[in-house]
């Protein structure tokens, strides 16, 4: 991947209103499993949003290294394979206290209001920092069924070094710093929680993936860069995602208002866009799922 690819995924985000909790599921489990469902109907697109239970995951790597997803691989049928994850990293390092306290935001309320109206089932990978700094938006969106948690570390800080100037957490401490993350999201009330896992920056190693194991994640990447990072024309953005997505595709994109300001706009046009030219919109798990043969 290009250092310009992962530029665009080192930056910062997400938030939104009250979730209707009458519909939130018991919280499916952070232990791995290698059930893999069906995907949804084409009429799901815009139709009630589902939350898997068993998240499917990948195997272990060789030597037990932590796996790594990336995309759904293009099949045979070509309806169910026109699917698309969108997901927003909401970032928030753990030295950023003061910088929200002098009044910058780290989350972005009316992008989840957004997917929400346009009914996106989409993932929000995020750092338990995030969670502790906005705990009711990370309850609302972690007990909305349209969305589901992953992991973004707690810290936000690099799993491999060099990474864009990020401090680099000690190998030591990188299962520890994923485990504080997911209680961060428990002592928020978060309950869609997947055992997925972004490295921040994009950054890692196999002595990362190694390191990881205990944790028991399942590491994700991407193959599409939106470009909202410091972007102020949310129709570039939108024209980058619509120009790479492919049937399969996992986009990332931001959710801060102070380092993504465009991604709601950009959102307004990929959404009808993208479902014009027939894809869905679904959730990293159900993206994965696509696996089955």
């Amino acid at each position: 991947m290009s250092a310009l690819a992962l530029l665009g995924a080192v930056l910062v985000g997400c938030g939104g209103g009250t979730a209707d909790t009458s519909m939130a599921p018991d919280a499916p489990s952070t232990a791995p499993s290698t059930a893999v469902g069906k995907a949804p109907s084409a009429s799901a697109a815009a139709g009630p949003a589902t939350v898997r239970k068993a998240p499917p995951t990948m195997a272990p790597g060789p030597e037990g290294l932590t796996p790594v997803f990336e995309r759904a691989p293009r099949g045979k049928d070509k309806g169910r394979d026109k699917v698309v994850a969108l997901t927003f990293d909401a970032d928030m390092t753990a030295d950023q206290g003061p910088r929200a306290a002098d009044g910058e935001r780290f989350d972005n309320p009316a992008l989840i209001a957004t997917l929400r109206r346009l009914k996106v089932d989409s993932t929000v990978f995020m750092t338990g920092r995030w969670a502790e700094e906005y705990p009711d938006q990370a309850r609302s969106i972690g007990t909305d069924p349209r969305f589901e948690i992953a992991n973004h570390s707690y810290s936000h800080y690099a799993f491999a070094s060099p990474c864009y100037g990020l401090p680099t957490v000690a190998k030591q401490n990188m299962a520890k710093d994923v485990r504080r993350a997911f209680e961060a999201f428990r002592k928020a009330g978060a309950r869609n929680v997947v055992p997925y896992f972004r490295f921040p920056g994009g950054c890692y190693d196999d002595d990362a993936l190694r390191a990881l194991a205990p944790a028991k994640v399942t590491a994700v990447q991407w193959d599409v860069v939106s470009g909202d990072a410091f972007a102020k024309d949310g129709d570039a953005v939108a024209e980058q995602v619509l120009d790479g997505v492919k049937p399969g595709s996992l986009v990332v994109m931001h959710c801060t208002r102070s380092a993504a300001p465009v991604t709601e706009r950009a959102i307004r046009r990929i959404v009808p866009e993208l479902r014009a030219r027939g894809y869905r919109f679904v959730k990293v798990s159900e993206l994965m799922a696509e696996r089955a043969p």
